[in-house]
């Protein structure tokens, strides 16, 4: 069984593409043959070291899978042969993994696994910014930042079947022509005077919700482009600073700025993730969300595949495949 391993904090082409002997099945543990592994900008961060959860060296990096459980610990509530989606600590990028079952959900047999491992980060991210953080409203406005992105792309069909009024801003020409495609009503450089923009679009009130995905200097701008009333939902930081948010800004627009924090949902407000994860799934089999897949790599390929997420080339998400799957 083979997989990449981190065995020192390192880029992603310092990684080792090697066999992996997995550790015995125990507890509430499943092994999971992957069939599909989605990528996710923290990838990167965590085989630098840079991310705020840092696994034991060495370790395998990977968070987002879905597959079919082979092996199940006594104590597992999962069966083998079960198909199944789902967030894990670590360990994706590989043919094979040993998990705990807590953050793994049952993969409808309608959902293919490409599908499947694209789901568990990116739409229950997006839908508790809009839903659960922010309380979107039909008729409100919405500002995306990094509209084409894989939280991005998946705030923008939420708000859209909300009947939200959809902005966004994207680095690229191609991002923005395929955010229009995807609904949104106008699409922003990053450099463009997008506040002012916005402030014309809707009369002069602003916007209501704005999904920051960004940081630093957009941040600080979205403050600005808030109504009154606005909420303010922090999601990252891709560009890569964190902000200080003008507190009299948020005072004077009657405003708000909050986190987004959705691996945080299972310890600490567990309530809310099956009724998510239910919404979710429900949307994607009627096909009122479409989830964007711009490129497929072998999980041998993994090293090209991060590159070409850091270097903010793909739109929507990008999945490795193991390769006896292809």
């Amino acid at each position: 069984m083979y997989g990449w391993i981190v065995r020192e904090w390192c880029e992603p082409e310092s990684m080792d593409w090697a066999e992996i002997n997995l550790p015995p099945v125990q507890g509430n543990q499943v092994k999971i043959q992957v069939k599909s592994a989605a990528l996710n900008f923290l990838d990167t961060l965590m085989i630098r070291g840079q991310y705020q959860v840092k696994p034991l060296l060495p370790f395998t990096p990977g968070v987002e899978i879905a597959g079919t459980v082979i092996e199940a610990g006594p104590d597992s509530r999962l069966s083998v042969g079960q198909r199944v989606c789902g967030l894990i600590d670590h360990g994706g990028f590989a043919e094979q993994v040993v998990t705990p079952d807590t953050g793994l959900l049952n993969l409808p047999d309608s959902i293919n696994f490409v599908t499947g491992s694209i789901i568990p980060v990116v739409y229950p991210t997006a839908w508790c910014a809009l839903k659960l953080r922010a309380n979107l409203q039909p008729g409100e406005s919405v500002l995306i930042h990094a509209g084409a992105g894989g939280v991005g792309s998946a705030c923008l069909q939420l708000a859209k079947h909300w009947q939200a009024r959809v902005f966004v801003t994207a680095g690229s020409e191609e991002k923005r022509q395929f955010c229009l495609q995807q609904g949104a009503e106008a699409a922003f450089g990053y450099d463009d005077n997008w506040r002012e923009q916005i402030k014309e679009l809707t009369g002069g009130h602003g916007v209501d919700v704005v999904v920051d995905n960004v940081g630093g200097e957009m941040t600080q701008q979205s403050v600005r482009a808030l109504a009154w009333g606005g909420r303010l939902t922090i999601v990252g930081f891709a560009g890569g600073d964190i902000a200080e948010i003008p507190a009299n800004r948020l005072l004077l627009k009657n405003a708000s700025a909050m986190g987004v924090m959705w691996g945080g949902y299972q310890h600490n407000q567990p309530a809310e993730v099956q009724p998510t994860i239910d919404g979710i799934f429900e949307l994607l089999e009627q096909g009122k969300i479409n989830p964007v897949i711009s490129a497929k790599y072998a999980l041998s390929e993994a090293p090209k595949a991060l590159h070409a997420l850091a270097g903010r080339s793909t739109y929507g998400k990008v999945v490795l495949i193991p390769d006896h799957n292809r």
